[in-house]
């Protein structure tokens, strides 16, 4: 990377051009920042839940291959049809509805007691390679949460490596504030085992 200091530039328009560069450099990570919390803030309006009310877990992977290719196994039903059956605990998946875009719901069985999780794909933004998915029924929707969004953000490092970012956000009934219900949708094991795919893949 070519590297300039403005202070040994002469050339007034080479002074400004620099800066302008670290100004768009600076406004681009201060947009990226805007953007997850307006993301936050319209989809907390879209499920009629106060953002504040939002409580989230945030986890960060790094894998040994290049963004894209991580998007490409994130953005659809990669997840579903690859990873998730490979869980130890996960009986069947199922796509409800739709093909991998926004709307599709997807339905994963697991064992023992048939128990089940029915999620709806909310966002695929392959832009900013971000995708959420909002929980139907299942998991803490059963014992105390009204509402389940499971976020997963693909941050490119290096050309050959990234970031998978993953976001749960929930929020807890007041009846059940008390007992504090979590979570327990096994988003650590998926992307671990996407990890591994990704890497044995690639």
């Amino acid at each position: 990377m070519l590297y300039i200091n403005p202070e040994n530039c002469r050339n007034r328009e080479t002074r400004e051009s620099f800066q302008g560069l670290k100004l768009a450099k600076f406004q681009r990570k201060k947009m990226l920042k805007q953007f997850s919390l307006v993301f936050f803030v319209l989809f907390a309006c879209y499920v009629g839940v106060n953002s504040r009310e939002l409580k989230h877990i945030t986890k960060e992977l790094e894998v040994n291959a290049p963004a894209y290719e991580a998007w490409e196994l994130y953005r659809n039903l990669g997840l579903i049809n690859i990873i998730v059956p490979k869980l130890p605990n996960v009986q069947s998946t199922q796509v409800l509805k739709g093909d991998g875009g926004v709307g599709t719901v997807a339905k994963t069985t697991f064992v023992p007691g048939n128990s089940s999780y029915t999620e709806e794909f909310i966002v695929i933004d392959d832009k900013k390679r971000v995708k959420a998915a909002k929980a139907l029924e299942g998991d803490c929707l059963a014992f105390g949460c009204s509402v389940l969004i499971v976020e997963f953000d693909i941050k490119e490092k290096s050309q050959n490596s990234c970031i998978i970012k993953s976001i749960i956000s929930y929020a807890v009934k007041k009846e059940f504030e008390a007992k504090d219900p979590k979570p327990t949708v096994a988003v650590e094991a998926i992307t671990q085992t996407s990890k591994e795919y990704l890497e044995r893949n690639n």
